[in-house]
């Protein structure tokens, strides 16, 4: 299954009386929890607004249960975004459900590599914190965490922890996407924020926007990006807004609306749904001044991964 194969609804298990209305009309995301674990995010950004808290993995030398492991925990961060990649992945959820409330959670350095234990303390936490949604745009290659991923991952399910997880851009393996009990995001090739498409194959089970775009860049700058990473936060905002309008649905019937309101879904005697109309985004400056429309591209891999096993890697 490809980006834009047309997808009958006898794959789907979901009404034909949900629709965009009834799942998400007038909701902007108020009173949505999102946990955005990356490379951090800059602090009162114009696109991004103040954040809930700021937090990144510090490394203990001494495991407490005194083993000679060393442990991590969650401290509060003042160095905001060491790469650009998390507050690239804010900004688009801002701009899909723009009154979620957003934690930022770094475990990602300036090269985007970081060590899978931090990723495991981070999503620990994240579900012990209770957020409603996790946007998590990395993942990792290393078999070593693949158990303890989907611990946390089922457990997240269980409690209505919502984790929106990247799959990797290249044809390897990798976690936590594959596993079922997250929703796991591809990104199709149509300039369109607000389309999002069902595949019928997992593991990857949504696609949303995730070429070419526009995004705020360390430094002040702006960025034309590619990637599963930059689809995920749409999928994200789009659970956002769901659960704003309906807060207690579980991570199963996230899904299924999800899947319902697909825009590559058919019937065999009719066309596809038509197209949602975008309504742009114009980015501005702290001043309310429309920015500037210039873009750079650049050379940070649009996918990261926390595949340090058992060692730091640089800047983490």
């Amino acid at each position: 299954m490809n980006a834009g194969e047309l997808v009958d609804r006898s794959f789907v298990a979901a009404s034909t009386a949900v629709d965009r209305e009834w799942a998400w009309g007038g909701s902007r995301g108020a009173g949505v929890r999102v946990c955005v674990i990356d490379s951090g995010v800059t602090p009162d950004h114009p696109e991004i607004g103040p954040l809930e808290g700021s937090y990144a993995v510090e490394r203990v030398e001494q495991d407490a249960a005194g083993d000679g492991r060393p442990s991590y925990r969650i401290v509060p961060d003042d160095e905001g975004d060491a790469a650009g990649h998390g507050t690239a992945c804010a900004a688009i959820i801002r701009r899909i459900a723009p009154d979620v409330s957003l934690t930022s959670v770094r475990i990602l350095g300036p090269r985007l590599a970081g060590d899978g234990n931090a990723l495991l303390a981070a999503l620990r936490w994240a579900v012990a914190e209770r957020f409603h949604v996790v946007n998590l745009s990395l993942s990792s290659r290393k078999g070593d965490f693949k158990a303890s991923l989907h611990d946390i991952a089922d457990e997240a399910y269980f409690n209505r922890v919502a984790i929106v997880a990247s799959a990797h851009n290249s044809p390897v393996r990798s976690y936590p996407w594959v596993f079922p009990s997250v929703i796991s995001v591809g990104s199709h090739e149509i300039a369109d924020a607000e389309r999002i498409e069902v595949s019928p194959q997992p593991p990857v089970e949504f696609f949303a926007a995730g070429v070419g775009i526009e995004v705020p860049w360390v430094g002040g700058g702006r960025s034309i990006l590619s990637g599963n990473s930059f689809a995920t936060p749409h999928v994200t905002g789009f659970v956002a807004r769901i659960l704003g309008k309906h807060p207690h649905l579980p991570v199963s019937e996230v899904k299924h609306v999800l899947a319902a309101l697909s825009d590559n879904l058919t019937d065999t005697s009719g066309p596809p749904r038509a197209p949602t109309p975008v309504i742009p985004v114009i980015p501005v400056t702290a001043s309310g001044v429309p920015a500037p429309s210039s873009v750079s591209t650049p050379s940070a891999p649009s996918a990261p991964s926390a595949e340090g096993a058992g060692h730091d890697e640089p800047g983490v």
